[in-house]
């Protein structure tokens, strides 16, 4: 029991970072074509292009969840839910927090959440795929982190 909780906690870990060098490496390089949109703003629709890449994620957890129920919920099981897990949470904060693509949670004053939403304002800051900065979702550099002057912070996060 505390090796698969264990399990599911290494491999949400390990999302961080498969979702940063993801993010820098193809997003930003080969399938730019597919996460351009995402930067580029000027067709507001409710989905882009960019949301393929939910599928290409979710596909490893499934294999996970479903190739290690099939072997007695051997260790594959509870990797697929660390990834379905690390999905959940990037879901939450990268489109409903940040994009408000949902607005459920629109008028936080969190400190954790004011900090992903400047780091995020940062990388977006750029239209093309090259000069971007912060790949990560829920593990930003610390800086972003600490307090603004309430004009510059509302410029940051409001705009």
């Amino acid at each position: 029991m505390v090796l698969n909780v264990l399990i599911i906690i290494a491999a949400f870990m390990a999302m961080e970072f498969m979702a940063w060098f993801t993010h820098k490496y193809i997003m930003h390089g080969g399938m730019w074509h597919f996460h351009k949109d995402h930067h580029d703003h000027s067709n507001e629709s409710f989905f882009e292009k960019n949301d393929i890449f939910f599928i290409i994620f979710a596909l490893p957890s499934w294999l996970g969840i479903m190739f290690g129920a099939m072997n007695g919920f051997d260790f594959k099981f509870y990797i697929g839910i660390g990834i379905l897990l690390y999905g959940i949470a990037y879901f939450m904060v990268h489109d409903v927090v940040i994009h408000q693509r949902f607005k459920w949670f629109s008028k936080s004053e969190n400190w954790y959440v004011k900090g992903i939403k400047r780091a995020h304002k940062v990388h977006h800051k750029h239209l093309d795929k090259i000069d971007s900065e912060n790949f990560g979702m829920l593990i930003v550099p610390f800086h972003y982190f600490k307090e603004k002057s309430s004009n510059q912070q509302n410029v940051l996060i409001n705009s």
